[in-house]
């Protein structure tokens, strides 16, 4: 516990992805809808949630936040508005796909999604951030893909779908590094608001040939999917994002992934095979090797040290 209330962007980062690491619940049971009637309502009930809290409770935020953008320079309120606009879309585009292979595929697709995002946001983090990755780090993202390689091998059509979801989300990431100076709350808000506002006259669309109907309880399923897996560990991760490095952050990213992974073979009972659970241990020792030293490690650029208790000691 100590280390914990130590280290609370560590244990922000770690709780958002143990909430996400029970998603297949919530979706499980809306998997008679179609994925697009999933995700319509999903953003529709997670953005007007974010906007009573930030209408009630976040007013200070708003406030500050307008004020950033007004003193800003012009290339400052370019690069907000640019880059919270790709934050709606990039989410939107993840969510939709993300729905549909969980429910259609299989949840294992899903979770190999998000073991290829946590590489490709550590890797884009070094390419467009700056970030420092040392030796033992770049090891352990080869020795993570070489487990998504054999994850991957044979099945090329959930491949591509896991590239889909893991770079929608990566590039997320990314961009939500980049604001990190601006509230987080009110920057979610504005994302959804936006993503709403795109999907929300095409209704018919989402909603397809679906004759089913739409009863009380498919508004409470939904609505669970929208507070507690939706809105809940996305603020608790873009809360670690403001002090956490993208790369970091993308290592604590396989508690989703292993989670979503042994629901699917015990819960599920989806059938897995001898080179996906050797995968797994792959990357289990990946991020032990990540984490080597990382109480020594220096966020680039800022000058600011990183917490000196590792992901790795606070998952024992």
């Amino acid at each position: 516990m100590k280390l914990l209330k130590a280290n609370p962007f560590y244990a922000a980062g770690i709780a958002a992805f143990v909430i996400w690491g029970f998603i297949p619940f919530p979706l499980k049971a809306l998997a008679e809808y179609p994925s697009g009637l999933i995700l319509y309502f999903r953003v529709a009930l997670s953005v007007t949630l974010l906007l009573f809290i930030s209408v009630f409770f976040r007013r200070d935020a708003i406030k500050l936040t307008y004020s950033l953008l007004k003193t800003a320079a012009d290339k400052d309120k370019r690069q907000f508005i640019i880059y919270t606009m790709l934050g709606g879309m990039l989410l939107t585009i993840n969510w939709l796909t993300f729905i549909y292979v969980v429910n259609h595929i299989d949840i294992q697709t899903g979770s190999f999604s998000y073991l290829l995002c946590p590489i490709l946001t550590a890797v884009l983090g070094f390419l467009l951030l700056k970030e420092e990755l040392r030796p033992n780090q770049w090891l352990a993202i080869g020795l993570s893909i070489i487990s998504c390689v054999l994850i991957g091998t044979g099945e090329l059509t959930s491949l591509l779908f896991s590239l889909m979801i893991a770079l929608s989300y990566a590039f997320y990431l990314i961009t939500q590094r980049i604001l990190r100076a601006y509230d987080k709350i009110v920057l979610l808000t504005l994302q959804l608001l936006l993503a709403f506002i795109f999907i929300g006259p095409f209704y018919s669309f989402f909603k397809g040939d679906s004759t089913i109907v739409l009863d009380g309880g498919f508004f409470v399923k939904v609505s669970i999917l929208s507070a507690l897996f939706t809105v809940l560990p996305l603020f608790l991760n873009l809360f670690a994002l403001k002090e956490l490095t993208s790369g970091t952050i993308g290592i604590l990213m396989y508690i989703n992934p292993i989670m979503n992974f042994v629901i699917a073979f015990i819960y599920f009972n989806e059938e897995t095979t001898l080179v996906k659970a050797l995968a797994y241990l792959l990357i289990f020792i990946s991020v032990i090797i990540y984490n080597i030293n990382l109480k020594k490690r220096r966020k680039t650029g800022s000058g600011m040290p990183v917490p000196p208790t590792s992901a790795a000691t606070i998952l024992k």
